[in-house]
């Protein structure tokens, strides 16, 4: 290496060429000839030494230079590994003169290469590999095989120290097993910067899986020539005799090392460690020796490889069967986002993590360690940017985000699940900041002078512990962990679009269910119209006066506007003994008697409607002519369901005095008698006998949705008195809250027919509102639902004032009305009179209304 005039470390070395040092090591020696291994093109300077042969060796036939017969053999061994760079060896191979050699070789380049050592003893390679093996096939766990296999190789190797040396993710090392002898001190635990073996030399460990240095105090013997024809030196990536960086050998002697074997440990064709053995003295094994130990460093990587994928497996396994939980209860659940939130607990479990949450529509949900809520749309932009929709993570966010480190001891690490390929939403994992005191074999950032070497570096002599704490870290995600994730992204995507396809059946459906309500509704709106038509253009009676032919049909309307109130709550139909209620109450006196006796019979809705005018009718004419306008009358009203399912209602009325029969049937006559038949196909019959009139219904059954088997019986004397106007309501002042101008007008009018001549209009909040900074009125009247605005503001400035009011609505139930209103009267829109001022005598404390 050329020196520099800038601080340098041992990162330089990575710029050594390391695979073409031009020198072997001296335990052995090396021809190099042409492909086809009939010409010597370069050899060792100890050739001569070694192999004893005279003259130059450059330019011989092999066979010259090594026999026939061994040739022969060579070429058979070339013949057979093919074209793979891995070297065929050759145990005790005999030369000429009878010597027995250790012989190598390969093919590289176009080049034959032919190493030759020294026989040493007659070991078997395969017994020995088959013994090793045995020791630690049995070995359940990663943490029990790495223990056991430090130990095998010390005892059947006998190196002074075995370490087996993993990488880590930013390349530096660690040991994590060791087995030595007892003086020496340990290295276990220990880190070792990523310098200490530099990128070239991890790239040769993949090539040549068996690194052996012999003496790292030997001489270096050079091959010749350095350069051929070409100009190229002699690549010696594969060789088992190339010769040591003289770097790494110093490095081996500041750490008084004198001789070292690594076997490469290669996991998913990456190189996860070595098996580092070090010896205090010169030291070669014999290549049987070598072969064996090849062979076991081939099973041990298989067998790691093995265990990490069973308890990747097993982790996999497990986080698979929650997220087909998860899936099978998507399948039956409309709110996805709910169901995420409801199964943080079930995520957090699929993979090791302290917190989990859900960025949607940003919008955040979190549950354990979780960031800050306001740092979160910080790191979904982030993850948006970097991700590309794919499964991100980082074990140290603040390294991309400097803000988070004010948070890293809740959330230092972060993996985010990408929910869609449009839309920036995630599901997000996070780990704790994990405070590590790491333990250095010398200081790893530690800059270097110029040595003894020329113009190289000298490594550190030091190889005291140095210590570093690392902060602002997680636990590193592992490819497990990753793995988990993207099966997790998967099911989220299959529940999204799974969802998709639901909402958008759903929508098609609510269209369906919508353009039905629609028909529904204008078929509904359209038959009540008709009714009203109907009642409308009935010509009153003779001798009836037009405010007495009003009054008929708004008591009509009414019942109608009763039916279909009850028709909508009831979701369909209502109850008949309600029904009756309804009807009777306005028109009760203490000096009538009302008697009603039968089950509880639920109605259809058609039913419900009939009815309603047809009870109006009947109630109407008891209050103005029969048993509930005289002293002493007598409603007798039961019903009751045949075994046919039919239910007759008996209506009979006895009067204290006889009434003439009428001369000639009226509308309401009429529609008693007609509809029922008509509308509804069940019979109805209506007598007028001189003590009261009589009435029989029959109600076909399928119009009966509902019977109550157990009879009710109602005697009720205690009635409602009978509107009276107060003295007290002509000097009463209203505010009328009403957004409608007809219907404000209707209201005008009830009130004014009740003697009540002060009224204040308001079509809005707003105006009402107004008006009450000089206008201070005893009652006011809400509508509830002013179109685009409420009344409810208003209902809040009335009640600081102390001003009592009543809430009217035309909605079916009082569900617009506030909680803190509860207690306020509701009155049911259209505009009952009596339901209106009875309203206003509750809230003025006239009893004699109420």
């Amino acid at each position: 290496m050329a020196s520099t005039d800038y601080n340098v470390d041992l990162t330089n070395c990575d710029r050594e060429p390391i695979h073409i040092p031009g020198y072997i090591q001296s335990h052995g020696c090396l021809i190099a000839c042409d492909n086809a291994m009939r010409m010597v093109l370069r050899h060792s300077e100890n050739c001569r030494e070694i192999l004893r042969v005279d003259g130059d060796i450059n330019g011989r036939t092999a066979e010259e230079v090594l026999g026939k017969d061994l040739v022969h053999d060579l070429r058979n061994a070339l013949t057979v590994t093919g074209r793979t760079t891995r070297p065929a060896m050759l145990p005790n191979m005999e030369l000429r003169d009878g010597r027995s050699f250790d012989i190598a070789l390969h093919r590289y380049k176009s080049t034959t290469i032919v190493e030759f050592e020294p026989s040493g003893s007659e070991t078997q390679p395969l017994g020995t590999a088959r013994k090793m093996v045995d020791r630690i096939r049995e070995a359940d766990t990663v943490e029990s095989l790495i223990s056991r296999t430090t130990r095998l190789v010390k005892a059947t190797l006998g190196y002074d120290r075995v370490m087996i040396y993993r990488f880590e993710d930013d390349g530096a090392g660690k040991v994590v097993s060791e087995a030595k002898q007892p003086e020496l001190e340990s290295f276990l635990g220990q880190y070792f910067p990523a310098s200490d073996i530099p990128q070239q030399a991890r790239t040769l460990y993949l090539k040549n899986t068996l690194r052996i240095i012999s003496d790292a105090s030997g001489i270096r013997v050079p091959v010749l020539p350095a350069i051929d024809v070409s100009g190229e030196p002699l690549d010696l990536s594969f060789a088992h005799l190339r010769s040591v960086s003289p770097i790494h050998c110093e490095y081996l002697r500041n750490m008084g090392v004198a001789a070292s074997m690594s076997i490469s440990v290669i996991v998913d064709g990456t190189l996860w460690g070595l098996i580092a053995c070090h010896h205090y003295s010169p030291r070669v094994l014999t290549m049987s020796v070598r072969i064996a130990a090849e062979m076991f460093g081939e099973f041990f990587s298989m067998h790691l490889q093995v265990l990490k994928q069973k308890r990747k497996l097993d982790t996999v396994n497990h986080a698979h069967a929650a997220l087909d939980r998860f899936l099978r209860l998507a399948a039956h659940h409309a709110h996805i986002e709910e169901l995420l939130i409801d199964s943080f607990q079930d995520f957090a479990d699929l993979m090791p993590c302290d917190g989990v949450g859900l960025w949607v529509e940003n919008n955040w949900h979190g549950h354990g360690a979780t960031p800050p809520a306001d740092a979160i749309p910080r790191l979904a932009r982030f993850v948006t940017s970097v991700s590309e929709g794919r499964v991100w993570a980082t074990h140290a966010i603040s390294q991309a985000i400097p803000e988070a480190e004010i948070y890293a001891d809740t959330a230092a690490g972060m993996l985010a699940i990408p929910l869609s390929q449009v839309k920036n939403d995630y599901l997000l994992f996070f780990r704790r900041e994990i405070v590590q005191n790491l333990n250095w074999a010398g200081n790893p950032e530690k800059s270097y002078e110029t040595g003894p070497l020329g113009d190289r570096l000298t490594p550190r002599k030091s190889f005291a512990i140095w210590k570093e704490t690392v902060r602002l870290q997680a636990q590193p995600w592992s490819d497990a962990d990753r793995e988990i994730a993207e099966a997790a992204r998967i099911a989220l995507v299959e529940v999204a679009f799974h969802h998709s396809e639901l909402m958008a059946g759903e929508r098609e459906r609510a269209e369906v269910r919508q353009r039905m309500l629609n028909e529904e509704l204008n078929h509904r709106v359209k038959n009540v119209l008709a009714i009203i038509k109907s009642l409308v253009g009935n010509p009153s009676q003779e001798g009836k006066t037009l405010q007495e032919y009003v009054s008929a049909l708004k008591g009509r309307i009414q019942a109608l506007s009763f039916a279909h109130d009850q028709i909508i709550r009831g979701e369909g139909g209502g109850s008949l003994r309600d029904l009756l209620d309804a009807e009777l109450s306005p028109h009760r006196s203490p000096e009538a008697i009302v008697d009603l006796a039968g089950p509880q019979v639920t109605l259809d809705s058609r039913a419900f409607s009939v009815m309603a005018l047809v009870l109006h009718e009947l109630a109407t004419n008891a209050a103005k002519y029969g048993a509930l306008a005289q002293t002493g009358g007598k409603l007798d009203l039961r019903w009751e369901v045949d075994e046919h399912r039919d239910c007759l209602i008996h209506w009979r009325e006895t009067l204290p005095t006889k009434l003439p029969t009428p001369s000639r049937s009226g509308f309401g006559t009429a529609l008693i008698s007609r509809s029922i038949p008509y509308d509804l196909g069940g019979r109805s019959t209506i007598r007028y006998l001189p003590d009261g009139l009589e009435a029989e219904i029959l109600l076909p059954s399928r119009h009966i949705s509902a019977v109550m088997t157990a009879s009710e019986t109602k005697t009720e004397d205690d009635t409602m008195p009978q509107p009276r106007r107060s003295n007290r309501e002509e000097t009463l002042k209203i505010l009328l809250v009403e957004d409608q101008m007809l219907i404000a007008m209707d209201v005008e009018n009830m009130l004014e027919d009740n003697g009540i001549k002060t009224i204040e209009t308001a079509t809005s909040s707003a105006m009402a509102i107004e008006k009450l900074k000089s206008y201070v009125p005893d009652v006011a009247i809400l509508d509830i639902n002013l179109g685009s605005d409420t009344s409810i503001a208003v209902a809040r400035e009335l009640h600081r004032r102390g001003i009592p009011f009543l809430f009217a609505t035309g909605y079916a139930d009082a569900s617009m009305v506030p909680d803190d209103f509860g207690n306020v009267p509701v009155i049911r829109k259209p505009y009952d009179e009596d339901a209106l001022m009875a309203g206003i005598g509750l809230l003025v404390g006239d009893t004699e209304r109420v």
